[in-house]
């Protein structure tokens, strides 16, 4: 069980800046970054049992996360691309 904060800024070094960008100037992007931060925290409790939960609960965030990762990842190489 991994419990390292799946920080975006880690996740994507590269992007860090466009992310700032983003955050200030698409509201699409700044609701995915915010439910991200927030999915990514309530993963991170879990795994630390900071808040203990279910197994098939933790799976469900870290899909939750991934998808959510997924669709900033995808936002963030759209941006790069124009």
């Amino acid at each position: 069980m991994s419990n390292t904060p799946h920080e975006l800024a880690d996740e994507f070094p590269e992007h860090v800046e466009r992310m700032h960008e983003l955050r200030a100037s698409d509201a699409h992007f700044a609701k995915l970054f915010d439910a991200y931060h927030t999915t990514n925290r309530a993963v991170h409790r879990a795994e630390t049992d900071v808040e203990p939960t279910s197994d098939e609960h933790l799976v469900t965030l870290r899909k939750e996360r991934m998808a959510l990762k997924d669709q900033i990842y995808a936002q963030l190489s759209k941006a790069a691309a124009q």
